[in-house]
């Protein structure tokens, strides 16, 4: 069996310098409005060279291929995800379905507000999705939600903990990608992720006293 190679979705390097800082923001930022504006399908380097007002050698010194970059912006996502998930889940402050509850607002929200980009992102992620920074990444996330679970549910058994945990992650997960595929006003977007959030802590408080 031929196994195709994993293309390389590492920067080439990090910027060291305000300047090289300042460059490697500017590629980003074009990308973003290239695959807004072009799609998946039409994203090159080129077009984001040109965009951004570079060339493409120097678009080069920090990104080895368009993989490269999707990655990266994907991997940006990832980590406000990430920031999101330990500043909301993490607050020992309110109650485990407080920030539930919270979390669901801020999540819907957000993926309303960047549905085109996010909805573009997941068309490329062929590219890059068996790559292993892929796989940490997304393993960090799944790690902070399921020591939330543990935090929330701490006499229910594990295997029972687990199938709650995937459950509520799953489900928010693609019903928000769903909802945020049609443009939604603030008031719809609020009177759904109450009826999520309702929802899920519902669930949660069944299967603490199941």
């Amino acid at each position: 069996m031929t196994h195709r190679p994993i293309p390389r979705v590492s920067s080439r390097k990090q910027p060291q310098q305000a300047r090289s800082t300042e460059l490697v923001a500017a590629i980003l930022e074009a990308a973003v409005r290239v695959l807004a504006k072009e799609g998946a399908t039409r994203f090159t380097t080129a077009r984001v060279a040109e965009t951004a007002g570079v060339s493409i050698g120097s678009l080069y010194q920090y990104f080895p291929n368009k993989s490269a970059i999707l990655f990266r912006l994907q991997s940006d996502e990832w980590r406000q995800t990430t920031e999101m998930l330990c500043h909301i889940l993490q607050n020992h402050a309110k109650t485990p379905t407080e920030r539930l509850r919270k979390l669901v607002h801020v999540f819907i929200r957000s993926e309303c507000e960047e549905a085109e980009i996010r909805a573009a992102l997941s068309d490329t992620a062929p590219l890059y999705r068996d790559a292993p920074e892929a796989r940490e990444a997304k393993a960090t996330g799944e790690r902070i939600f399921n020591e939330f679970m543990q935090e929330a549910l701490p006499t229910v058994p594990a295997e029972s903990r687990q199938r709650v945990s995937d459950l509520i992650a799953t489900t928010l997960s693609r019903v928000g990608k769903s909802f945020s595929s049609t443009p939604r006003s603030d008031n719809e977007i609020e009177l759904y992720a109450e009826a999520m959030a309702d929802m899920f802590c519902a669930y949660l408080k069944h299967a603490q006293h199941r």
